[in-house]
């Protein structure tokens, strides 16, 4: 928003300097962009009248002018198309420069001589284009400095504010922050009510109130729309980036910018029955003022009459019932609308205006009826009329509620860092126009009716900082004091999970807790997963219940950039919905496939299969212990059924391994082998304390044994049933061969077991060996037909 300082300070006056006040206000919010001056370098330019106008005796297009210029009467040549006897201009004398260090001189033109310029305001540096002469009231003081009379000492600061400050997108505004950021007066306008001269009135019917909670207006008769917008006005708008269009567009503009109320004026002679504020109709079509017809959607509020739309509500008037020339009664809007059914709007249609501007962040609620009054008033003084009776429709249920907040001095202290003094708060918080009631320890606040974004305690203390000064925070060192926090021995850090698999080959992936629907199904397809509202995507739609689709997806764009080796973890949550309640649970997941190890001349290539991943898997399970971990056979959807275990821990299941099935694999576009794994965090960091064992000196025992099982039994089966049989001096079990083909029966496997005995209290003799192992054959042959093999 750009403000010119002149018209800002008859408003507020702070007694400071330029480059102090745009620091102090952008510190507080309103952030200054831009700060120029509002004319051109120029001197000796004049008011001057025109006195005779003769044409060029050797130029068609020039004129010969003789010009009182106050102190001496001046010869001109003029080309300009709107100079005219009694015109009073800008007269640039001999000796002038202009912007651009353009210097006026005695010339000749077609060999008349001409002793200075009539200037437009784009040689004077107040326009970039301009269609002739500029125009100056018939009671300007002749001979006066142009740049005097029209308070060209002037600079335009332009303001960029947040969407949150809606408030100061105007003269008002501004200096309201001002007069309380310098303890300044703030001297308002004064806006009296308009005396009512006629009794008419125009119907108002509002539909929409939850979009257009107020709706107001009044007739206006006997209007002069040929009349002369004063200067002051046409240069406060330009100042502010708005070209004159005429006294009452000029009139509502004026008012938004003084006030922040943005008003629309129709000409009452063309509408028809009345003024409705509703929803469009399907398919309802609008011209609007800059030509542009456009098709409204259903959820777009229009200003209509009884026959046709009129205005896109909160954005832009329509072009067949805008005020012309020839308009000679006005029906004044000033309404009051919904943030939210202005937001986007002019976007959807390809616009910006500065109403939209306005609405779509909220403009006061209690300013229509405000603004109404001061651009009759306005409208009166310029072009004369008669106004009638104010029409409010406010549907007060659907105003913006003003709700206290409470705001507590030992929290401002606490968050701020900072001793306030209550009459400080008071003296900031009722600058900024809030409603205090003292209670006990602090205030209960009600927020004015133009802040729309205040509505927690935080948002109080950040307006008291604010205000305060940033720079006022008395700057403290750090202070620091380390405590020491216990290691516990019975848990691993998650880190040092993440060391060992990044130890043995395996690069960390990151991805989104989102996936695509179609890879959540193939890999968990009877857990439902849990949509998003808004998603990114289509294929980042759900949320995850395994960190698998993420690692595979991740997998397959390894794969199809020819890397033959790849190994993936990534920890993370998982997502299932139980009911009403989003559960959430820790994982660590890891994906191989490709060669064991990188490309070598030592070492022959071998390929990656689900013993290997076994093995990662143990080597991060065995950092808490091993002794309570399990693998059982099972099946998983989206495993192979021949290479998938379920893991426990405690009797418990804690995890997945195997080998993604193949079908899988072609619905993922996956083609090589990947074996995957997946573990409860919580279990895997859960370790034990570690216990000293006393070693014995006593010698081992290796007894190696072969057993003939049925092909189905696992090994681990086995293993579990040895060690609940077996006593203290039984210390370790080794598989070394599993064997099927010749001399070994159909249905059949030979499975060679490595059994590590040792006594603690005395060498053990082969009778204490052969009880031992006895006990393992007998519970094996009990158990599973087991057979020693001969």
């Amino acid at each position: 928003m750009k403000i010119s300082q002149n018209w800002l300070h008859e408003w507020v006056n702070p007694q400071t300097d330029l480059d102090e006040f745009c620091a102090t206000i952008t510190m507080a919010g309103l952030e200054v962009d831009s700060v120029e001056p509002a004319a051109g370098e120029f001197t000796n330019i004049v008011v001057a009248r025109v006195k005779s106008v003769e044409k060029h005796p050797d130029a068609d297009k020039l004129n010969v002018c003789k010009v009182d210029a106050g102190k001496q009467e001046l010869q001109i040549v003029c080309g300009a198309a709107n100079v005219r006897v009694g015109l009073v201009v800008a007269c640039a004398t001999i000796g002038a420069v202009l912007p651009g260090d353009f210097k006026i001189k005695k010339s000749k033109l077609r060999g008349v001589e001409s002793f200075g310029m009539l200037c437009s305001e784009k040689e004077m540096g107040l326009a970039e284009q301009a269609d002739g002469l500029m125009e100056l009231p018939d009671d300007a003081p002749i001979g006066m400095d142009i740049r005097e009379y029209l308070q060209l000492n002037d600079t335009i600061i332009e303001v960029d504010l947040t969407p949150n400050r809606a408030d100061c997108l105007s003269v008002a505004g501004v200096a309201r922050e001002v007069a309380t950021l310098y303890k300044s007066e703030l001297n308002a306008v004064e806006i009296p009510k308009v005396a009512v001269g006629i009794d008419d009135t125009f119907a108002v019917s509002v539909s929409a109130t939850q979009a257009c909670p107020r709706y107001t207006g009044r007739v206006i008769r006997g209007v002069n729309t040929n009349a002369v917008t004063p200067l002051w006005m046409v240069e406060k708008l330009r100042r502010a980036g708005i070209r004159s269009l005429g006294p009452c567009v000029d009139v509502t503009n004026f008012v938004m910018l003084e006030l922040g109320q943005p008003m629309h004026a129709f000409d009452l002679d063309v509408l028809k029955g009345g003024i409705q504020v509703r929803m469009a109709s399907i398919g309802e079509k609008i011209t609007l003022l800059d030509g542009k017809e456009i098709e409204a959607t259903e959820n777009t509020l229009l200003i209509a009459d009884d026959n046709r739309a009129l205005a896109l509500a909160g954005i832009m008037g329509g072009e067949n019932s805008g005020v012309s020339d020839n308009t000679k009664n006005l029906f004044l809007e000033s309404a009051h609308f919904n943030p939210l059914a202005i937001a986007g709007k002019a976007r959807e249609y390809g616009m910006h205006t500065d109403s939209s501007h306005r609405f779509e962040r909220g403009v006061d609620p209690e300013l229509p009826v405000i603004a109404l009054e001061r651009a009759t008033q306005l409208l009166m003084d310029i072009c004369g009329g008669q106004a009638g009776p104010v029409v409010d429709q406010t549907s007060k249920a659907d105003l913006p509620q003003r709700k206290p907040v409470q705001l507590r001095l030992e929290r401002i202290n606490r968050m701020l860092g900072i001793e306030f003094d209550t009459a400080e708060i008071e003296s900031i918080l009722t600058g900024l126009g809030m409603q205090l009631d003292k209670q006990k320890g602090g205030w209960r606040v009600t927020a004015p009716s133009f802040r729309f974004d205040i509505a927690i305690e935080a948002d109080l203390i950040e307006e008291i900082i604010r205000i305060h000064g940033y720079n006022n925070i008395p700057r403290t060192m750090p202070t620091y004091q380390p405590v020491m926090k216990p290691l516990l021995e019975a848990s691993i850090s998650l880190q040092r999970v993440k060391d060992a698999l990044v130890e043995r080959g395996y690069y960390e992936a990151i991805s989104y807790s989102f996936v695509d629907p179609k890879w959540q199904a193939a890999i968990n397809p009877d857990i439902e997963p849990v949509k998003l509202a808004n998603p990114i995507s289509a294929d980042l739609s759900v949320m995850r219940t395994s960190i698998w689709p993420g690692l595979l997806r991740s997998m397959q764009h390894n794969i199809n950039r020819q890397q033959p080796r790849v190994r993936l973890f990534e920890t993370g949550l998982t997502f299932v919905q139980q009911g009403d309640e989003l559960i959430q649970h820790a994982k660590v997941s890891g994906a191989i496939t490709g060669t064991v190890i990188a490309e070598q001349w030592s070492a022959d290539e071998r390929k990656v299969d689900f013993f290997d991943a076994k093995a990662d898997l143990e080597s991060i399970l065995s950092l808490g212990g091993l002794n309570d971990v399990t693998f059982e056979k099972a099946e998983h959807p989206a495993l192979h059924p021949g290479q998938t275990s379920q893991i426990y821990k405690k009797n418990q299941p804690i995890g997945w391994i195997g080998a993604i099935h193949p079908n899988t694999r072609k619905m993922l576009d996956i083609d090589p082998p990947v074996y995957v794994f997946e573990v409860d965090q919580a279990a895997l960091l859960e370790g034990a304390v570690p216990a000293f064992k006393p070693l014995s000196k006593f010698p081992e025992v290796r007894r190696d044994i072969a057993v003939l099982v049925k092909q189905e039994i696992a090994v681990e089966a086995l293993v579990k049933s040895i060690k609940s049989v077996t006593s203290e001096i039984f210390q370790e079990i080794l598989l070394f061969d599993v064997y099927t083909g010749a001399n070994i029966e159909d249905g059949l496997k030979s499975v060679a077991l490595g059994l590590i005995l040792q006594g603690f209290s005395s060498t053990l003799t082969d009778e204490d060996v052969d009880k031992e192992i006895n006990k393992i054959v007998t519970v094996l042959n009990d158990k599973y037909g087991a057979t020693l093999r001969e």
